[in-house]
């Protein structure tokens, strides 16, 4: 697990309904149970806590330990610089008790004088995962005092040492870190406390997923993804447009290829049309379309491709040589399912409903949903790639881990909405997230759009209704309204 997954977690909980304020009461709990454990009972404990939610797990430490313990909390700053309510609420709290003595160190100044070798254990609550650079006054400070006092007492940081991973840091006996180990963190010891995150979290996308995937990298045109989008034939033109229409509210640049015979059905200023000769996809058109892959930043190739002898060379040949990330959607999929091998050494995602699973794999997914993802889990490790199962739960795969995502309703069976999510994916691709999570956040924007058109309309609409509510909800996970 990485740091960036303690704040995709936090946003989770709290859109499952678990509260910050259960989860810093957690955290400080647990730091309290693990020293208790290591160390006794009957201890004279300082606690150094900073103003951040770091801090706040010091308050809530302080309180659990003050039940058998002598505590001492020391807030290193201003108490008007508490900002959330949960540190907020846990700082009242505790200036409401009898039995922890509170000293505020505003400045440097006070920190320099204290004699702390009366103290049994020192626990380091000051700074979280989330500082960068060297810890500025009276942070600084208040580090140097706790590590004159290393190998006299025992010091217990809060999930890393503060100042880490800077010269300027905390030298702890360990750390409790919360709920897992960080992948990040080397060059001390860790302890690890559940915090009260259920199971579903290791597996389940959430608005902390989509927030992470949606960050910009620019401020000028195409800085921010181009998609160029392959699809379309004699028979079909709305699934391409549709698919594109979806990726144009996250990318900068859609490019559509699309034969000019169903091309000349499509007038939309904001997509960059690019026909080419003929009713249907041939492989005589792969050398002009890599021309234009070589623009973008990630390809979906299939919505509405159809099934032509020609069209299915075209497929084979274009993906084989492509070398961008590559969504593959729809009657793509059963192109490549002739032969799998045109797949080796590409990075790409599969979208296939349990049908077309059957066709590239040989066998149906069935059953529970730990044993549908791990057959997506397997046959994702197989062709070294990701796998996104489309059904009533959407789960995702790329051999190593598995994720789903539970949002949607029974309206989406309507035709077109495989094709919204195909080039949400691309999008999400093209903004330069790696496949599992371009696949995890896509099908999680694409049914929380159905899921609003379901609030407006019931179980009755189109895709197109699904594609234009993409903003919408992209902008109620941004802000968090939930």
């Amino acid at each position: 697990m990485r740091i960036e997954d303690v704040y995709i977690w936090d946003i989770n909980a709290k859109w499952l309904g678990i509260s910050p304020f259960q989860l810093m009461e957690n955290a400080g709990a647990g730091v309290a149970r693990v020293i208790e454990e290591r160390f006794g009972k009957g201890l004279r404990i300082a606690v150094f806590s900073g103003t951040g939610n770091n801090g706040g797990d010091g308050f809530v430490a302080a309180r659990h330990l003050s039940v058998e313990n002598e505590v001492t909390l020391f807030l290193v700053g201003d108490e008007v610089k508490i900002r959330s309510a949960e540190a907020k609420h846990n700082w009242e709290i505790l200036k409401g008790l009898d039995f922890v003595e509170i000293r505020i160190l505003k400045d440097s100044t006070y920190i320099r004088s204290l004699d702390l070798s009366d103290f049994d254990v020192i626990v380091d609550a000051l700074l979280g995962a989330g500082t960068r650079g060297e810890p500025r006054e009276p942070i600084r400070s208040a580090i140097d005092k706790i590590n004159e006092y290393a190998g006299k007492a025992k010091i217990v940081s809060v999930d890393l040492p503060s100042g880490y991973p800077s010269d300027v840091r905390v030298n702890c006996d360990f750390a409790v870190t919360f709920q897992w180990d960080k992948e990040e963190y080397e060059g001390f010891e860790r302890v690890i406390a559940k915090i009260g995150y259920p199971r579903e979290f290791y597996h389940l996308v959430g608005p902390g997923d989509v927030k992470f995937a949606l960050r910009k990298k620019g401020e000028h045109k195409g800085q921010n993804g181009r998609l160029l989008i392959i699809g379309g034939s004699e028979d079909y033109f709305g699934a391409p447009y549709l698919a594109a229409k979806a990726a144009g509210y996250i990318v900068d640049l859609v490019y559509l290829v699309m034969p000019e015979y169903s091309a000349r059905r499509i007038n939309d200023p904001d997509l960059i049309l690019r026909p080419v000769e003929g009713r249907n996809f041939a492989p005589e058109h792969v050398g002009g379309i890599l021309e234009l892959a070589n623009k973008a930043d990630a390809v979906v190739i299939g919505p509405g491709i159809g099934l032509k002898e020609e069209t299915e060379a075209f497929v084979g040949e274009f993906v084989k040589r492509c070398e961008k990330p590559l969504v593959i959607d729809a009657d793509a999929l059963k192109a490549v399912a002739e032969d799998l091998s045109v797949l080796n050494g590409k990075i790409f995602v599969l979208t296939p409903h349990s049908g077309e699973f059957g066709l590239l794999f040989g066998v149906k997914p069935r059953g529970s949903l730990l044993e549908k993802a791990g057959l997506v889990k397997e046959k994702a490790s197989e062709i070294r790639g990701t796998i996104l199962l489309k059904g009533p739960y959407d789960i995702i795969s790329d051999g190593k881990t598995w994720k789903y995502s539970r949002t949607g309703n029974q309206g989406m069976t309507t035709g077109g909405t495989g094709d919204v999510l195909a080039g949400l994916v691309g999008a999400l691709l093209a903004l330069g997230n790696p496949p599992l999570r371009a696949a995890s956040v896509g099908a999680f924007l694409n049914g929380l759009a159905g899921d609003m058109v379901k609030e407006e309309l019931g179980e009755n609409f189109t895709a197109m209704e699904v594609a234009k509510k993409v903003p919408l909800a992209v902008n109620r996970v941004l802000n968090l309204q939930f």
